[in-house]
Order: structure tokens, then C-alpha cells, then sequence
């Protein structure tokens, strides 16, 4: 018989799912998804526009569930994609109750799905839009360190309200600057592969007021789920190995990831 899967841990300190793509989930049906995410108390769930073909879907989505917010922005490997009409429709859609922050922007130099200097355009004139409409942002970074670390300092002062690094997995230099200027890191179920040393070593690295929890699900199954489509209530898998890399309670992780979630997104 293979080993039995533990049941997901249910604390009374709720969880805000940060980073999600509800409308990739597969297996998981929204409304089930949702219902389970109360049961192990995440209140909020945040999920994440990347291309043009998703904005309206994820702000739909967003509407419909009290409990969902959205963003609006263009992935790198979309970056191809931009034009003035698509840039209209993200400001446009922002204006929306839902619509927290601009993203996921940013560079991505491993697949480079988009020419690099059209990633840099597009990462440069949404993180403008952010500034211009005070949202945070939502950043994907990838084998792009440097490129990202100069782009950011450049609009960190137009940027009031910073943003999230998520899904972090790059290097020392640009965690230290993230953080130097302001962003939070948001770390997801990678943190629990076996191959993720380096990432666990930012881990303790990064003061636990500047982290936030996310998922990315569907992608990224946490251990002890590994295999399985990813899912928004396998956050407090993350939560837990958070606290056992910094050798803290998951109390004090959660309490404190809880207000630094609600102080980036949902603060006026």
C-alpha cells in the first residue's frame, strides 16, 4: 500500500490565497473549490489575469463570488499580445470593486515565449499604469534578476504601493533589493520540493513581515500532494513549511502573513 496523504490542517487564524488562477482549475470544479477553502479557513482568494483572452474571464469570476478578487495585467510570455486596445481594457477593468492590483507582469528569460525587449516594454508601461491608478503590482520573475532589479528601482518612487515578487525563485541579490524597496516575496508549494534549497534559503533570508502565502494553482502541488492539480486550499501546506524553515510557530506565520496580505492588497 503507498503512503496515506495527511488531511489539510485547518488553524483558526484565517488564510488569504494570494496568487491563484481559478479559471485553469481542472478537476476542481469553482464553486467545490471554494467550499473547501472556507472549510479550512481561507476568506479571500486572489486570482490572477496573464494574457488578454483572460481579463474578462478572471474580473467574471471575481464578480460572481463574494469571496474572489482578481487582477488585471499581461504575462510575460504574452507580452507579444500587447497593444493600446489591450492596455484599455486592463484600465478599464481596474476600475472594478474586485480589481486589486495590476499583474502578473514582468520578465521571463528562461522560455522567452516574447522577445526580451518587448517583455521590457510591457513590464515598464504596466508597471506606469500601476502607478498611475495606485494598485500594488504582481511580478513574475525568471532568469531576468538583473533586468528586473534596474526596472524596479526605477519606479520605485512613482510606485506608492510596491507590489509582490511571486512565486520566488530567483537569487539572494534580488530578494535583498525587493525587500530593500519595499515588495513583498510570495512563496508557494515549491518551497517543499526536495530540490529547493536555494529557495528555502530565501526563505530565512526574507523577514517574515515581508512574505506573503500563495499557490499558483493549479501549477505547483505542494508536498504531500504532489501529482495532483493544484488547489487554493492546499495553502496551509505552505503556511506549515514556512514556519518549519524559520522555526517559528504556523500560528505567528499565518497571523503575521495574514496582515501583510491585507496591507498590500486591500488597504486604501
Amino acid at each position: 500500500m503507498g503512503k496515506q496523504k495527511r488531511e489539510i490542517p485547518v488553524f483558526e487564524q484565517p488564510l488569504i490565497e494570494t496568487h491563484c488562477h481559478l479559471d485553469y482549475l481542472k478537476e476542481n470544479e469553482i464553486t467545490s473549490t471554494l467550499e473547501e477553502c472556507e472549510r479550512v479557513n481561507i476568506l479571500k482568494i486572489i486570482t490572477i489575469s496573464v494574457a488578454p483572452g483572460n481579463l474578462d474571464t478572471v474580473l467574471d469570476i471575481a464578480s460572481k463570488h463574494p469571496q474572489v478578487f482578481g487582477t488585471q495585467g499581461i504575462h510575460p510570455h504574452e507580452a507579444k499580445l500587447w497593444t493600446a486596445e489591450v492596455r484599455e481594457k486592463i484600465l478599464k477593468n481596474s476600475t472594478h470593486e474586485k480589481i486589486l492590483a495590476i499583474g502578473e507582469i514582468g520578465l521571463d528569460f528562461y522560455y522567452n515565449n516574447s522577445p526580451k525587449e518587448k517583455q521590457i516594454e510591457v513590464f515598464k508601461e504596466q508597471l506606469d499604469m500601476a502607478a498611475s491608478i495606485n494598485r500594488p503590482v504582481v511580478i513574475h520573475s525568471r532568469d531576468a534578476d538583473r533586468e528586473t532589479i534596474e526596472i524596479l528601482d526605477s519606479h520605485s518612487e512613482a510606485l506608492k504601493k510596491k507590489g509582490v515578487i511571486h512565486s520566488f525563485t530567483s537569487g539572494p541579490t534580488l530578494a535583498e533589493k525587493a525587500i530593500e524597496l519595499g515588495y513583498y516575496l510570495g512563496f508557494n508549494g515549491i518551497i517543499t520540493f526536495k530540490s529547493a534549497q536555494d529557495v528555502r534559503q530565501i526563505v530565512e533570508l526574507c523577514p517574515l513581515e515581508r512574505i506573503i502565502l500563495e499557490t499558483d494553482s493549479p501549477f505547483l502541488t505542494p508536498v504531500p500532494f504532489r501529482g495532483r492539480e493544484n488547489a487554493p486550499f492546499y495553502l496551509p501546506f505552505v503556511a506549515e513549511k514556512i514556519a518549519e524553515i524559520k522555526n517559528i510557530s504556523v500560528e505567528e506565520v499565518l497571523k503575521v502573513t495574514y496582515q501583510n496580505s491585507l496591507d498590500l492588497f486591500f488597504s486604501k
